[in-house]
């Protein structure tokens, strides 16, 4: 065999090997897509992947049941400012724990690194009493605030900061020669070199916002203030048992920005998770 055969078949292996491998994890998936579209007698019956009956009406009654494309807004703008707020107030913090000297940064950063240790649930009660002597009950601004300013922002803050450490002193000397302040250094050179270190911040970020459930579960109480992942556990009959059809049918909708999203840049999350993971 040549060697250009035998380099096919090596790859047709290994594809055939990672096809198997994944199908532990790709057959969930199917499955609640599948039963999206089932009746709860079906889902419950004999197990079959493609439904008897397709019950399109399912993803009707989604929308009827509850606000749910308010639930949906909801959690769209609320990732997307937690996101947003996250990538401003993290760059600026781990430009400023990088580049700059001041007393007590090194100590800083390890009380900030610290608050990564302290469990969620630990620090929900406190939370709480705070958010409620602001007035700030049944708002979206607890679901805005405490992830931008709380354990999962300080994460975002280190990882900034580990790349700002990476970046060459030469570049900041030039920009100070240009007559750049401390700000423009962190606007025109230090932002643009720093983009995958921004892509993982963004991503992990608006997936961490997205799939927010405990804040929501605690500070809110309006149906209209649901975020998604509050409003799929609220699809229940008047005996408080779950409408298995319409929870996975909205749950197919809710994963649906997250598969565009990584469609359209799966090279790009790739890269930002191996960042996340090895930079530094």
């Amino acid at each position: 065999m040549t060697h250009r055969q035998i380099r096919i078949i090596y790859r047709t292996c290994w594809t055939l090997a990672l096809l198997i491998v994944a199908i532990p994890f790709v057959f969930p998936f199917l499955w609640m897509v599948s039963a999206g579209f089932k009746s709860v007698t079906e889902i419950f019956g004999p197990p079959s992947l493609i439904p008897r009956v397709w019950r399109f009406q399912n993803f009707v009654e989604v929308f009827t049941y509850q606000p749910f494309a308010r639930q949906y807004f909801n959690s769209i703008y609320i990732a997307l400012a937690v996101t947003a707020l996250t990538l401003v107030i993290s760059s600026l913090a781990g430009y400023a724990l990088a580049r700059m000297r001041f007393a007590g940064a090194g100590l800083l950063m390890l009380f900030l690194v610290s608050a990564l240790m302290v469990p969620e649930e630990v620090t929900i009660i406190p939370n709480f009493f705070l958010i409620k002597w602001m007035g700030l009950m049944d708002t979206h601004w607890p679901l805005i605030l405490l992830p931008t300013f709380g354990p999962h922002g300080v994460m975002a803050t280190f990882l900034m900061r580990q790349y700002f450490l990476a970046l060459p002193k030469e570049l900041e000397e030039a920009g100070r020669m240009d007559g750049l302040s401390r700000l423009g250094i962190w606007w025109r050179i230090a932002l643009p070199m720093s983009r995958p270190a921004l892509a993982a911040v963004a991503i992990i970020t608006f997936l961490f916002s997205w799939n927010l459930f405990l804040e929501p579960l605690i500070f809110l109480s309006s149906l209209e203030m649901f975020t998604l992942p509050l409003a799929l556990s609220n699809f229940t009959d008047t005996y408080g048992l779950p409408l298995w059809n319409l929870q996975l049918a909205a749950t197919t909708l809710a994963v649906v920005p997250i598969l565009i999203v990584y469609l359209i840049a799966q090279r790009q999350i790739i890269e930002s998770f191996a960042l996340s993971g090895v930079k530094g």
